[in-house]
């Protein structure tokens, strides 16, 4: 037998980035030199393409370039244009008429794209599926009450309160896209999860499961959103490290990267990097259910027992921005005056004693096994350990770990590191922290009515200075209940070849295939 090495693997086998820049970097004969097409990598594989049920931006990533939304977000910006909608208005707080552009065709024979399959596409989400259960992304849509068809290709959509984050949480995004009635009657609803019928800009042409996955150019678009690239080749890559190696050998032109990497690869000969700041946001703290986090006063020494800035410097290399309350800096209800709340061990030990733990304690805590959020419970051991709180760190792999958001599974955490990814609406941030994400997404398990009240008030306010006013509140009560001590928003960064432009939205999450385009200069 003969063993033929990729390029990548002859990488792996011993050389740094650092080495490779040091040796002359990639030879140009390497890389992609056919400009029709690119290849990127995707940090896993797809999963379910059907977008009332999709796991994840790998998946919503490929969903937006096949399937057509009434609108979608502009390249690179979270604002939005017209896509199959030739027009959409909002006539009242509860009402949004559109008109969809003429001769408009599912793929596979389906059929013109009408207002029929508008109202099916989006009253999905608010009915239960075959087996009686909501949708997994039915809370986008949870302020709809029907879509009206008054015409072949017009309609109306009637909510049932002003829903102000509904084009940037619904529409533009994945639960805005429109599927083909016909195509979801003939295949059924599992079938969907992996057939890609739409109208868009791509087809999926192949999806070879852990391989690779390939979008065309579909040639019978007649949408306004124009696509560059003939062919893109997705590559599930799960490790950071080994991505960027592949981006070294020339098997990929995109990749995300650690932001770390970033200086050395920037000194490629033919790369580019770029950074974003994230609107994730990354915490950790206690099940307040649990003695003897029940009391506000040890959560208080927890919060002063912490070096946060150590925690940045030894897990992020000190590249990362600090979080001091939930919302991003460029997210609408920024809380600017947030605390910063310094590490204080006297403060924390003085706590402890009134509280009637002079002696400390020992408690668990729970991570997501991965280098550096390892290296953050590390930090926290360390720090805790200084006021007499003994923690065992318990590292689960991704699906023992994402499965405590079940079966009220987090009701037996003590501490937990956790990293949520952003969306452009605060009131999808918020919603996770509510008394009724308690057994599902909430894992300190905190309720309070005050806060569950502002969320709800926050998604049916129109007036966004109002709304920024709303969720600064709410996020003074997770400050108060000291159930929530905020380590980063995450930083973003990716490596490409000089002459491409990645079509990146500012979340750094996800991306648009059809934005990412010939570099001009």
């Amino acid at each position: 037998m003969t063993f033929n090495p990729t390029r990548r693997q002859v990488l792996v086998g011993g050389a740094s980035i650092a080495t490779i820049v040091a040796f002359g970097g990639v030879h140009p004969a390497v890389a992609n030199e056919d400009r029709t097409k690119i290849a990127v990598r995707v940090e896993k594989d797809l999963s379910n393409l059907d977008p009332a049920n999709r796991s994840g931006p790998v998946d919503l990533n490929v969903i937006w370039s096949v399937q057509q939304g009434l609108i979608s977000f502009k390249p690179g910006s979270t604002e939005w244009e017209l896509d199959a909608a030739e027009e959409l208005e909002q006539v009242s707080d509860t009402e949004i008429r559109f008109k969809l552009r003429s001769g408009l065709a599912f793929t596979g024979g389906y059929g013109d794209l009408t207002a029929e399959d508008v109202k099916f596409s989006f009253e999905r989400f608010i009915k239960p599926d075959s087996e009686g259960k909501p949708v997994t992304y039915a809370k986008d849509w949870s302020a709809l009450d029907r879509v009206e068809v008054t015409g072949p290709l017009e309609g109306r959509i009637i909510l049932k309160n002003p829903a102000p984050a509904l084009y940037t949480i619904a529409l533009a995004d994945g639960s805005g896209r429109i599927l083909s009635k016909k195509a979801f009657e003939a295949l059924g609803e599992k079938a969907i999860a992996t057939k890609l019928i739409g109208s868009g800009p791509y087809v999926l042409k192949e999806w070879t499961p852990r391989e690779q996955f390939v979008l065309e150019i579909n040639p019978d678009y007649k949408g306004a959103i124009k696509p560059h690239f003939l062919q893109i080749v997705g590559k599930p890559i799960g490790e950071q490290k080994t991505a960027e190696i592949a981006f070294q050998s020339g098997e990929i032109d995109f990749t995300a990267i650690d932001p770390e990497s970033g200086k050395a690869l920037a000194e490629l000969p033919d790369a580019s990097v770029t950074q974003i700041p994230a609107i994730d946001y990354v915490w950790f703290g206690p099940n307040i259910e649990k003695a003897p986090f029940d009391d506000i006063r040890v959560r208080q020494a927890l919060r002063y027992a912490v070096d946060i800035d150590a925690i940045l410097q030894g897990a992020y290399s000190g590249i990362y921005p600090r979080a001091n309350s939930l919302l991003a800096p460029s997210l609408l209800g920024y809380w600017k005056d947030a605390p910063v709340h310094a590490r204080d061990l006297e403060k924390a030990q003085a706590l402890l004693a009134e509280a009637g733990h002079a002696d400390g304690f020992k408690t668990k805590l729970t991570i997501e096994a991965n280098a550096r959020y390892e290296a953050i419970a590390q930090i926290i051991q360390a720090n805790l350990a200084e006021v007499g709180i003994e923690v065992e760190i318990e590292a689960l792999e991704s699906a023992a770990y994402w499965a405590l958001g079940e079966n009220d599974a987090s009701k037996d955490l003590e501490l937990s590191l956790i990293k949520y990814n952003g969306k452009f609406d605060p009131g999808f941030q918020t919603q996770w922290f509510t008394s009724a994400q308690v057994g599902q997404w909430n894992w300190q398990r905190w309720k309070s009515a005050d806060f569950d009240a502002l969320h709800e008030k926050g998604g049916v306010t129109v007036d966004p200075a109002e709304r920024e006013k709303i969720y600064i509140e709410a996020q003074k009560l997770l400050d108060e209940s000291a159930a929530f001590i905020w380590i980063t928003h995450n930083l973003n960064a990716f490596a490409s070849r000089k002459w491409l432009k990645p079509g990146v939205l500012p979340n750094g999450n996800n991306w648009l295939y059809t934005a990412f385009t010939e570099a001009t200069a």
